[in-house]
């Protein structure tokens, strides 16, 4: 392999050093005036010389032999060729996002997903095409700039046209919003990927100052891309105690899966707060029969009183909300080493439909099933083994991108499946401050079963504070499916005089076929340049999973 720029710089360095390390001894040479006198020194100084060079050049081999290990690592990945490992690359200041990039590829590597690691001055154009995926983890410095390894990059690269079709990515980007161009360096490598072709796999995270709520998203992101959703949290969230109030199957007779709805409330009223958008991270628990089944191949008791993280309680209580070791990792240990070897259930994320004037946090909630046929953790827990009055650990993430704006400009909401949940938390919004310029396109399976809160929904079309309905199913047609993308295609131009009058778009629901066939026709109906700039100023918003 040759030489790199940055290898090259530092032959460079050295070469300029030494050159002035011989002029300074020229120099000096040069003011002794005095004859010349040569004797040998001491033994005492020869050993001292000895050791002091020896520990000098093991040094200098030790940093050879760690920068050769991570240019073989940065560079070679997983085994496989390029286009089936994920590209991993990003752009450090401090070496927070290099840290979040080793976390990220030891996560995607432990589910069985080839990762490519590289910093991203060592990307190019070439790079990028010879990968499908390609996740970016990029800091910001002062305001808006690049890291400084990546200048390069943003001038050989960034600057350039360049056809990126076929590449899936996603960009985590780290910054402050204490500066004005908060994470400018992240937002730019995001639209220029997009600009140029590359395909989102989701909508951009940001990080605003380390934030773990955000990070624990990347992560959940994560799960869904590698098919594994059990990922122990990087950093586990701080749950409130939550109750569940109300628990109500909305769609009894359709052909999709069971849809309910889940009220909580707080022990304490104070944490009813939150703005629509925003999203509730659950932490769930194993059903009690599972627990039960776990203790009995280990012969243990579950009424046995452990300490986790200094609290007493029940080992079967610790055991449902943490994933349960494998019979190898636990077999013939007593009830307070299990208890210590023990990790949380990763939480589960879902977006609120209820305003904290509701007096509960309302959760529109699909129950999922593992191909054995368990219920998932998450759903499973919320409609199915969860008893009334129960706790549930709730923590409330913000989620500023979604929020609804403060004017009274119209409003264009896009979504299907459960995404209504937070377009319904963001019409009662609207609806709450007197903003009635509210156009819904919703689509499902069958209308007879599957129009959630129909009965509200109707009443505020009636009211006129939802000034348009338009609805898809795409089970009710068998000649012919019709989904909510095609729903917009079909009001082109009265979707571009809304536009033009200086609307907003949110999309909530699935991330593959409905969020980017969605975007498709927004692209076509106001052009890439405008969708972008709508996007930048907030008014193209997407809450998608």
């Amino acid at each position: 392999m040759s030489a790199g720029p940055a290898t090259s710089r530092a032959w460079l360095g050295n070469a300029l050093a030494l050159s002035g390390l011989l002029a300074i001894s020229l120099a000096f040479g040069h003011w002794q005036t005095d004859p010349w006198w040569l004797a040998s020194p001491r033994l005492g100084n020869w050993l001292l010389a000895t050791v002091l060079l020896l520990a000098y050049a093991g040094w200098c081999a030790a940093v050879v032999a760690r920068t050769r290990r991570q240019s073989r690592t940065n560079t070679q990945g997983d085994s496989g060729s390029d286009g089936d490992a994920v590209l991993l690359s990003w752009a450090s200041q401090t070496g927070f996002a290099q840290q979040l990039a080793e976390h990220t590829a030891d996560a995607l590597r432990s589910a069985g997903v080839a990762v490519r690691s590289l910093p991203l001055h060592r990307v190019d154009a070439d790079v990028l095409r010879r990968h499908r995926r390609a996740l970016f983890i990029a800091s910001t410095t002062g305001e808006g700039d690049p890291p400084d390894h990546v200048l390069g990059f943003t001038r050989h690269v960034l600057d350039r046209p360049v056809s990126l079709e076929g590449i899936e990515y996603a960009v985590l980007a780290l910054g402050d919003r204490a500066y004005e161009q908060f994470c400018g360096f992240g937002r730019r490598l995001d639209q220029w990927l997009h600009h140029h072709g590359a395909t989102p796999l989701f909508d951009r995270i940001e990080v605003d100052a380390g934030d773990a709520g955000a990070l624990r998203h990347w992560q959940h992101r994560l799960g869904q891309l590698s098919g594994h959703a059990d990922f122990a949290d990087w950093s586990a969230p701080t749950y409130q105690s939550w109750r569940l109030q109300e628990r109500r199957w909305l769609n009894p007779g359709s052909i999709g899966g069971p849809a309910y709805h889940v009220a909580l409330v707080p022990d304490d009223v104070a944490h009813l707060e939150w703005n629509a958008g925003d999203i509730a991270e659950i932490g769930p628990r194993h059903p009690e029969d599972a627990v039960a089944h776990w203790l009995a191949t280990r012969g243990l008791d579950g009424d046995t009183v452990v300490k986790v993280a200094g609290v007493s309680e029940p080992l079967s209580r610790a055991l449902a909300r943490s994933r349960l070791p494998a019979p190898r990792d636990s077999l013939g240990q007593d009830a307070q080493t299990v208890a210590d070897s023990l990790q949380p259930l990763p939480h589960r994320e879902y977006s609120i439909a209820s305003l904290p004037a509701d007096g509960s946090l309302q959760l529109l909630v699909r129950q999922m099933r593992h191909p054995d046929g368990r219920l998932g953790s998450g759903s499973g827990w919320l409609t199915a083994h969860a008893l009334p009055g129960e706790h549930i650990d709730v923590r409330i993430r913000r989620n500023p991108s979604f929020h609804a704006p403060l004017d009274d400009r119209p409003v264009v909401l896009i979504g299907n499946g459960t995404g209504l949940a937070g377009l319904r938390a963001l019409l009662k919004a609207r609806i709450a401050v007197g903003h009635h310029r509210n156009w819904l396109l919703f689509g499902e399976r069958q209308g007879q079963h599957d129009l959630h809160y129909r009965d509200e929904i109707e009443a505020w079309l009636r009211e006129r504070k939802l000034q348009q309905l338009d609805l898809a199913f795409s089970r009710d047609d068998a000649s012919q499916r019709t989904y909510v993308q095609h729903l917009l295609r079909g009001r082109m131009g009265q979707l571009r005089e809304w536009i033009a009058e200086g609307a907003s778009v949110y999309v909530c629901g699935s991330l593959e076929g409905m969020a980017p066939d969605v975007d498709a026709v927004l692209r076509e109906a106001v052009g890439l340049d405008a969708l972008e700039a709508m996007a930048a100023d907030r008014r193209y918003c997407r809450d998608v999973y």
